[in-house]
């Protein structure tokens, strides 16, 4: 009769407990405050997938110490399938840059369920800036040393970080200048104050449109399809360089496997819709596709990438 009972409960936890769930609303805790990348990826694949579920996808903003407490909050879920986390390059950049005290561990605290979407930087001048090219750059930087200066949304910022891949790929020497958010960083270049800003597509492209910025390169491997007579910096003169902000859904480690894979499988066709890849398309992102054991690889690859970074930088959290 125990054996019965063992085998029942191993079968309503798998497939069965796949097929009924969800029951209830999911969370999706977004660890940054409204409007910024993860934020309006969540948003579009949160309202898709309360139409694929049947049941509300509500977004949950945990913004504070860079990400840091909403992913905390996450971490310490129950692991139902009910709480689910939107991270990004910042999750795997913040263990470099933050002591987090045992609070979490950036992989081994989650389970992963997909990838979202990617998108690149920008590198972007001032127009008033004598170059025309990523090749004017390199020239002018390496004829000027610390003279350049170049604009952050703030210390560990993925602007900062994309800055400090450059200078170390390209052994220049530029300088940074940190801003409290994208927004006041973009602006003072406009203005002229600092000549260039590794900025995201949908902060940079409408003052590139306008004429108030240049852009000379994007940091993705191809090129953009929004700028599409913009070189990807890697082409132009830094080979090898790549910087791309990404998005994605994880959930706390020990989420029933069965849930999280109907999860992926929910995602990977909230991906295909042309709605979604529009929005995606509008912001000049692109769908990204793993299973969730590749996602977990490309999580890992990231945190060494950016752990060089961070350490060769000498990059600090404020």
């Amino acid at each position: 009769m125990r054996l019965l009972l063992l085998l029942f409960a191993a079968f309503a936890t798998g497939p069965v407990a796949s097929q009924e769930y969800p029951t209830k609303p999911i969370r999706m805790i977004i660890p940054f405050p409204p409007g910024g990348g993860s934020d309006v990826a969540g948003r579009v694949v949160a309202a898709a997938l309360t139409e694929r579920l049947g049941r509300q996808v509500i977004v949950d903003n945990r913004p504070g110490a860079g990400g840091i407490i909403g992913t905390e909050l996450a971490a310490n879920a129950p692991k139902d399938g009910y709480t689910l986390l939107m991270v990004s390059l910042a999750h795997t950049v913040t263990p470099w840059l933050h002591d987090l005290k045992g609070r979490y561990d950036t992989i081994k605290s989650f389970a992963p369920v997909a990838p979202i979407a990617a998108s690149p930087v920008v590198l972007v001048v001032n127009p008033a800036t004598p170059v025309q090219s990523v090749a004017e750059l390199l020239a002018l930087a390496k004829k000027q040393p610390g003279k350049l200066q170049y604009a952050s949304a703030g210390i560990g910022s993925v602007t900062h970080l994309a800055g400090e891949l450059f200078k170390h790929t390209a052994k220049v020497d530029i300088l940074h200048v940190p801003f409290k958010g994208a927004g006041p960083a973009t602006l003072d270049v406009v203005a002229g104050h600092t000549h260039l800003l590794f900025g995201g597509l949908l902060a940079t492209v409408p003052h590139v449109r306008s004429g108030r910025l240049r852009a000379l390169g994007v940091g993705s491997i191809k090129r953009n399809r929004i700028l599409p007579d913009v070189p990807a910096i890697a082409e132009a003169g830094v080979p090898g360089y790549e910087t791309v902000n990404w998005f994605g859904l994880v959930a706390p480690a020990g989420t029933p496997v069965a849930i999280v894979d109907r999860l992926y499988r929910e995602v990977t066709t909230v991906q295909s819709l042309p709605e979604v890849q529009k929005q995606f398309d509008n912001d000049g992102a692109a769908v990204l596709s793993m299973r969730p054991a590749e996602f977990q690889s490309y999580m890992i690859a990231d945190m060494n990438k950016w752990e060089r970074v961070v350490k060769e930088g000498g990059i600090r959290a404020q």
